[in-house]
């Protein structure tokens, strides 16, 4: 399957994959200050496992940073 993520093209193995089970294969492994948007829709973290990913989606992985 075919995925943008974070403006890069990906190939996932999987057919089905969730927006959970494509953190973790980023490394993702703190979730914390993590937003996730699927086609421009921001997916809550109380969905990430129930989110599954489609053939050329596209993501956005953000992650909250502080400082001066």
């Amino acid at each position: 399957m075919q995925l943008t993520v974070n403006g890069s093209k990906r190939d996932i193995g999987s057919e089905t994959i969730s927006v959970s089970d494509l953190l973790r294969s980023e490394a993702v492994l703190k979730t914390e200050g993590i937003a996730v948007a699927v086609n421009q829709n921001v997916i809550p973290k109380t969905e990430w496992e129930q989110t599954f990913l489609k053939e050329n989606d596209t993501l956005l992985i953000i992650k909250a940073t502080q400082g001066g």
